[in-house]
Protein backbone atom coordinates (compact mmCIF):
# COMPACT_ATOMS: atom_id res chain seq x y z
CA UNK A 1 0.00 0.00 0.00
CA UNK A 2 3.05 2.39 0.83
CA UNK A 3 4.61 1.56 -2.65
CA UNK A 4 1.18 2.06 -4.21
CA UNK A 5 1.08 5.88 -2.96
CA UNK A 6 4.41 6.60 -4.18
CA UNK A 7 3.62 5.72 -7.25
CA UNK A 8 0.91 8.04 -6.56
CA UNK A 9 2.74 10.61 -5.41
CA UNK A 10 5.08 10.05 -8.79
CA UNK A 11 2.08 10.81 -10.88
CA UNK A 12 0.82 13.74 -9.77
CA UNK A 13 3.68 15.56 -8.44
CA UNK A 14 6.80 14.57 -9.98
CA UNK A 15 6.39 13.64 -13.58
CA UNK A 16 4.64 16.27 -14.44
CA UNK A 17 8.01 18.75 -14.89
CA UNK A 18 9.30 15.86 -17.21
CA UNK A 19 6.40 16.58 -19.89
CA UNK A 20 8.74 18.31 -22.76
CA UNK A 21 10.99 14.67 -22.71
CA UNK A 22 10.48 11.81 -24.99
CA UNK A 23 8.59 9.38 -22.98
CA UNK A 24 11.21 6.11 -24.04
CA UNK A 25 14.25 8.79 -22.40
CA UNK A 26 12.14 9.41 -19.57
CA UNK A 27 11.60 5.88 -18.90
CA UNK A 28 15.06 4.68 -19.63
CA UNK A 29 16.91 7.71 -17.46
CA UNK A 30 14.83 7.01 -14.49
CA UNK A 31 15.80 3.04 -14.44
CA UNK A 32 19.41 3.45 -15.66
CA UNK A 33 19.83 5.81 -12.86
CA UNK A 34 18.12 3.75 -10.40
CA UNK A 35 20.72 0.08 -11.49
CA UNK A 36 23.73 2.19 -11.63
CA UNK A 37 23.09 2.91 -7.57
CA UNK A 38 21.64 -0.91 -7.18
CA UNK A 39 25.04 -2.36 -9.26
CA UNK A 40 27.27 -2.35 -5.74
CA UNK A 41 24.76 -4.57 -4.29
CA UNK A 42 24.02 -6.54 -6.74
CA UNK A 43 27.82 -7.30 -7.05
CA UNK A 44 27.72 -8.74 -3.55
CA UNK A 45 24.47 -10.89 -3.55
CA UNK A 46 25.80 -11.88 -7.00
CA UNK A 47 25.89 -15.62 -6.24
CA UNK A 48 21.91 -16.11 -5.41
CA UNK A 49 21.70 -15.75 -9.50
CA UNK A 50 22.61 -19.26 -9.54
CA UNK A 51 19.60 -19.85 -7.87
CA UNK A 52 17.16 -18.96 -10.65
CA UNK A 53 16.52 -21.28 -13.48
CA UNK A 54 15.27 -20.74 -17.29
CA UNK A 55 11.78 -20.24 -15.91
CA UNK A 56 12.67 -17.74 -13.33
CA UNK A 57 14.07 -15.83 -15.98
CA UNK A 58 11.64 -15.75 -18.11
CA UNK A 59 9.16 -14.31 -15.38
CA UNK A 60 12.31 -11.60 -14.92
CA UNK A 61 11.92 -11.12 -18.99
CA UNK A 62 8.18 -10.48 -19.04
CA UNK A 63 8.58 -7.70 -15.55
CA UNK A 64 10.87 -5.82 -17.43
CA UNK A 65 9.08 -5.88 -21.13
CA UNK A 66 5.80 -5.21 -19.49
CA UNK A 67 5.80 -3.69 -15.63
CA UNK A 68 9.13 -2.07 -16.64
CA UNK A 69 8.79 -0.76 -19.87
CA UNK A 70 5.41 -1.15 -21.86
CA UNK A 71 3.28 -0.64 -18.67
CA UNK A 72 5.64 2.46 -17.59
CA UNK A 73 6.15 3.97 -20.95
CA UNK A 74 2.25 3.36 -21.30
CA UNK A 75 1.29 5.01 -18.30
CA UNK A 76 3.17 7.92 -18.76
CA UNK A 77 1.86 8.71 -22.45
CA UNK A 78 -1.59 8.56 -21.13
CA UNK A 79 -0.48 11.18 -18.50
CA UNK A 80 0.98 13.16 -21.15
CA UNK A 81 -1.75 13.38 -23.17
CA UNK A 82 -4.17 14.50 -20.90
CA UNK A 83 -1.61 16.84 -19.30
CA UNK A 84 -1.37 15.67 -15.47
CA UNK A 85 -4.99 17.81 -15.52
CA UNK A 86 -7.74 15.51 -16.53
CA UNK A 87 -7.17 12.06 -15.00
CA UNK A 88 -10.21 10.76 -14.99
CA UNK A 89 -9.78 7.89 -17.99
CA UNK A 90 -6.23 7.42 -17.15
CA UNK A 91 -7.48 6.13 -13.18
CA UNK A 92 -10.83 5.33 -14.28
CA UNK A 93 -9.02 2.22 -16.71
CA UNK A 94 -6.32 1.71 -14.43
CA UNK A 95 -9.04 0.21 -11.92
CA UNK A 96 -9.26 -2.58 -14.07
CA UNK A 97 -5.52 -4.01 -12.90
CA UNK A 98 -6.67 -6.17 -10.39
CA UNK A 99 -9.02 -7.98 -13.03
CA UNK A 100 -6.42 -8.69 -14.58
CA UNK A 101 -3.99 -9.90 -12.09
CA UNK A 102 -6.45 -11.79 -10.38
CA UNK A 103 -7.36 -13.89 -13.70
CA UNK A 104 -3.70 -14.07 -13.93
CA UNK A 105 -2.86 -15.24 -10.51
CA UNK A 106 -5.64 -18.29 -11.20
CA UNK A 107 -4.43 -18.98 -14.13
CA UNK A 108 -0.13 -18.80 -13.88
CA UNK A 109 0.04 -19.26 -9.96
CA UNK A 110 -3.09 -20.98 -9.54
CA UNK A 111 -4.08 -19.13 -6.90
CA UNK A 112 -7.36 -20.62 -4.83
CA UNK A 113 -8.88 -17.49 -3.28
CA UNK A 114 -11.66 -17.50 -0.50
CA UNK A 115 -14.86 -16.76 -1.39
CA UNK A 116 -14.73 -13.44 1.00
CA UNK A 117 -11.94 -12.29 -1.04
CA UNK A 118 -14.06 -11.15 -4.40
CA UNK A 119 -16.63 -9.82 -1.91
CA UNK A 120 -14.18 -7.17 -0.20
CA UNK A 121 -12.62 -6.81 -3.89
CA UNK A 122 -15.44 -5.54 -5.38
CA UNK A 123 -16.29 -3.14 -2.56
CA UNK A 124 -12.55 -2.06 -2.83
CA UNK A 125 -13.19 -1.29 -6.43
CA UNK A 126 -16.40 -0.08 -5.96
CA UNK A 127 -14.94 2.52 -2.94
CA UNK A 128 -12.05 3.63 -5.29
CA UNK A 129 -14.26 4.63 -7.73
CA UNK A 130 -16.27 6.71 -5.40
CA UNK A 131 -12.96 8.17 -3.76
CA UNK A 132 -11.94 9.25 -7.78
CA UNK A 133 -15.54 10.17 -8.89
CA UNK A 134 -17.85 10.76 -6.20
CA UNK A 135 -21.18 10.01 -6.86
CA UNK A 136 -20.44 11.87 -10.26
CA UNK A 137 -19.73 9.81 -13.94
CA UNK A 138 -16.36 9.92 -15.35
CA UNK A 139 -15.80 13.59 -17.21
CA UNK A 140 -14.10 12.07 -20.39
CA UNK A 141 -13.95 15.44 -22.44
CA UNK A 142 -10.20 15.42 -22.54
CA UNK A 143 -9.98 16.62 -26.36
CA UNK A 144 -9.27 14.82 -29.24
CA UNK A 145 -6.40 12.49 -27.09
CA UNK A 146 -9.35 10.77 -24.92
CA UNK A 147 -9.12 7.56 -26.81
CA UNK A 148 -5.40 7.53 -27.05
CA UNK A 149 -5.46 8.22 -23.22
CA UNK A 150 -7.52 5.43 -23.06
CA UNK A 151 -6.02 2.95 -24.89
CA UNK A 152 -2.56 3.47 -23.20
CA UNK A 153 -4.26 3.28 -20.01
CA UNK A 154 -5.83 0.18 -20.79
CA UNK A 155 -2.62 -1.21 -21.97
CA UNK A 156 -0.58 -0.14 -18.92
CA UNK A 157 -3.78 -1.58 -16.26
CA UNK A 158 -2.83 -4.81 -18.38
CA UNK A 159 1.53 -4.62 -18.07
CA UNK A 160 1.07 -3.63 -14.50
CA UNK A 161 -1.50 -6.11 -13.52
CA UNK A 162 0.29 -9.22 -15.42
CA UNK A 163 3.74 -7.78 -13.74
CA UNK A 164 2.51 -8.15 -9.87
CA UNK A 165 1.81 -12.20 -10.80
CA UNK A 166 5.02 -12.62 -12.73
CA UNK A 167 7.19 -10.46 -10.06
CA UNK A 168 5.56 -13.39 -7.07
CA UNK A 169 6.93 -16.30 -9.44
CA UNK A 170 9.87 -14.35 -9.89
CA UNK A 171 10.33 -13.83 -6.17
CA UNK A 172 10.20 -17.74 -5.22
CA UNK A 173 14.06 -18.37 -5.35
CA UNK A 174 15.59 -15.05 -4.76
CA UNK A 175 14.84 -11.98 -2.22
CA UNK A 176 13.02 -9.18 -2.63
CA UNK A 177 16.52 -7.04 -3.47
CA UNK A 178 17.95 -9.17 -5.97
CA UNK A 179 14.20 -9.10 -7.49
CA UNK A 180 14.83 -5.43 -7.05
CA UNK A 181 18.01 -5.06 -9.06
CA UNK A 182 17.16 -7.27 -11.55
CA UNK A 183 13.39 -5.66 -12.54
CA UNK A 184 15.68 -2.42 -12.74
CA UNK A 185 18.82 -3.69 -14.58
CA UNK A 186 16.94 -5.90 -17.41
CA UNK A 187 14.55 -2.85 -18.02
CA UNK A 188 17.05 -0.51 -18.66
CA UNK A 189 18.89 -2.21 -21.04
CA UNK A 190 15.45 -3.09 -23.29
CA UNK A 191 14.74 1.09 -22.47
CA UNK A 192 18.55 1.76 -24.24
CA UNK A 193 17.80 -0.54 -26.98
CA UNK A 194 14.31 1.51 -27.35
CA UNK A 195 16.02 4.40 -26.70
CA UNK A 196 18.73 4.18 -29.59
CA UNK A 197 15.78 2.35 -32.15
CA UNK A 198 13.87 5.21 -31.57
CA UNK A 199 17.06 7.84 -32.18
CA UNK A 200 15.82 9.50 -28.64
CA UNK A 201 19.22 8.86 -27.20
CA UNK A 202 20.23 12.66 -28.70
CA UNK A 203 17.25 14.15 -26.42
CA UNK A 204 19.67 13.81 -23.47
CA UNK A 205 20.91 17.55 -24.02
CA UNK A 206 17.22 18.35 -23.34
CA UNK A 207 17.08 17.91 -19.65
CA UNK A 208 17.41 20.44 -17.41
CA UNK A 209 18.81 20.58 -13.98
CA UNK A 210 15.34 20.63 -13.12
CA UNK A 211 14.72 17.46 -14.15
CA UNK A 212 17.55 15.74 -13.29
CA UNK A 213 16.99 16.60 -9.70
CA UNK A 214 13.66 15.25 -10.51
CA UNK A 215 14.67 11.97 -11.57
CA UNK A 216 17.13 11.69 -8.62
CA UNK A 217 13.87 12.32 -6.55
CA UNK A 218 12.27 9.81 -7.84
CA UNK A 219 14.95 6.61 -7.71
CA UNK A 220 15.30 7.33 -3.84
CA UNK A 221 11.37 8.00 -3.60
CA UNK A 222 8.38 6.64 -6.13
CA UNK A 223 11.14 4.19 -8.25
CA UNK A 224 13.90 2.16 -6.57
CA UNK A 225 12.98 2.67 -3.06
CA UNK A 226 9.22 2.06 -3.98
CA UNK A 227 9.99 -1.88 -5.63
CA UNK A 228 12.03 -2.33 -3.20
CA UNK A 229 8.94 -1.95 -0.29
CA UNK A 230 6.35 -3.26 -3.09
CA UNK A 231 9.01 -6.50 -3.68
CA UNK A 232 9.16 -7.31 0.09
CA UNK A 233 5.51 -6.91 0.86
CA UNK A 234 4.90 -9.25 -2.48
CA UNK A 235 6.99 -11.63 -0.76
CA UNK A 236 4.91 -12.53 2.54
CA UNK A 237 0.82 -11.90 0.24
CA UNK A 238 -0.45 -13.34 -2.73
CA UNK A 239 -0.69 -11.21 -6.00
CA UNK A 240 -4.38 -11.53 -5.67
CA UNK A 241 -3.96 -9.75 -2.85
CA UNK A 242 -1.09 -7.47 -3.11
CA UNK A 243 -2.89 -5.91 -6.81
CA UNK A 244 -6.35 -4.97 -4.28
CA UNK A 245 -3.73 -2.90 -1.60
CA UNK A 246 -2.19 -1.08 -4.97
CA UNK A 247 -6.07 0.53 -4.96
CA UNK A 248 -4.42 2.59 -2.19
CA UNK A 249 -2.96 5.04 -5.55
CA UNK A 250 -6.35 6.85 -6.06
CA UNK A 251 -6.77 7.66 -2.17
CA UNK A 252 -3.31 9.23 -2.74
CA UNK A 253 -4.25 11.27 -5.49
CA UNK A 254 -7.66 12.78 -3.96
CA UNK A 255 -5.61 13.22 -1.03
CA UNK A 256 -2.90 15.51 -3.08
CA UNK A 257 -5.73 17.18 -4.74
CA UNK A 258 -6.43 18.68 -1.80
CA UNK A 259 -3.09 19.83 -0.45
CA UNK A 260 -1.99 21.16 -3.80
CA UNK A 261 -5.00 22.36 -4.95
CA UNK A 262 -7.60 22.77 -2.34
CA UNK A 263 -10.40 20.71 -4.03
CA UNK A 264 -11.69 19.24 -0.57
CA UNK A 265 -13.55 15.50 -0.48
CA UNK A 266 -16.95 15.18 -1.11
CA UNK A 267 -18.98 13.58 1.36
CA UNK A 268 -19.18 10.25 -1.04
CA UNK A 269 -15.36 10.42 -1.60
CA UNK A 270 -15.05 10.27 2.14
CA UNK A 271 -17.47 7.36 2.25
CA UNK A 272 -15.20 5.79 -0.49
CA UNK A 273 -11.94 6.22 1.07
CA UNK A 274 -13.37 4.60 4.33
CA UNK A 275 -14.81 1.99 2.31
CA UNK A 276 -11.64 1.47 0.04
CA UNK A 277 -9.38 1.58 3.48
CA UNK A 278 -11.84 -0.93 5.60
CA UNK A 279 -11.98 -3.66 2.04
CA UNK A 280 -8.58 -3.72 1.99
CA UNK A 281 -7.46 -4.02 5.36
CA UNK A 282 -10.12 -6.73 5.03
CA UNK A 283 -8.31 -8.82 2.06
CA UNK A 284 -4.90 -7.76 3.61
CA UNK A 285 -6.15 -10.73 6.19
CA UNK A 286 -7.52 -13.07 4.26
CA UNK A 287 -4.98 -16.05 3.14
CA UNK A 288 -4.67 -18.38 0.21
CA UNK A 289 -6.81 -21.61 0.86
CA UNK A 290 -9.25 -20.81 3.50
CA UNK A 291 -12.89 -21.54 2.15
CA UNK A 292 -10.98 -22.15 -1.14
CA UNK A 293 -8.77 -25.42 -0.47
CA UNK A 294 -5.69 -24.23 -1.00
CA UNK A 295 -2.49 -24.10 1.20
CA UNK A 296 -1.93 -20.70 3.52
CA UNK A 297 1.24 -19.50 2.93
CA UNK A 298 3.92 -19.81 5.86
CA UNK A 299 1.34 -22.34 7.66
CA UNK A 300 3.39 -25.25 9.16
CA UNK A 301 2.08 -28.74 8.02
CA UNK A 302 1.56 -30.38 11.49
CA UNK A 303 0.09 -33.71 9.52
CA UNK A 304 0.99 -35.97 6.70
CA UNK A 305 -2.76 -37.36 6.07
CA UNK A 306 -3.66 -35.04 2.74
CA UNK A 307 -7.04 -34.53 4.07
CA UNK A 308 -6.51 -33.67 7.45
CA UNK A 309 -6.89 -29.95 8.88
CA UNK A 310 -5.87 -29.07 11.74
CA UNK A 311 -8.15 -27.04 14.98
CA UNK A 312 -8.04 -23.57 12.89
CA UNK A 313 -9.77 -25.76 9.12
CA UNK A 314 -6.63 -25.02 7.31
CA UNK A 315 -5.95 -27.75 5.17
CA UNK A 316 -2.74 -29.68 5.50
CA UNK A 317 0.07 -30.51 2.96
CA UNK A 318 1.11 -33.77 1.34
CA UNK A 319 3.53 -36.31 3.46
CA UNK A 320 6.25 -35.13 1.48
CA UNK A 321 6.13 -31.24 2.04
CA UNK A 322 9.10 -30.11 3.91
CA UNK A 323 8.25 -29.06 7.68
Amino acid sequence: MIAAALWGIDGIVLRPSLYNLPVPLVVFVEHGLAFLLMLPFLLVEFKELKKLKMGDWGAYLWIAVFGGAIGTMAITKALFYVNFINLSIVILLQKIQPLFAILLAWLVLKERLPKKFFIWAALALLGSYFVTFGINLPNLSTGEKTIAAALFSLLAAFAFGSSTVFSKRALQKVNFRIGTYLRFGMTSLIMLLIVLGTGNIGNFSQITNHQLLTFFIIVFSTGGVAIFLYYHGLKFVTASVSTICELSFPLTAIILEYLLRGNLLSWAQWLGAILLGYSIYQVSKLREGREGGGIPAHQPVLFADRQATDRTGWRNAEPETRI
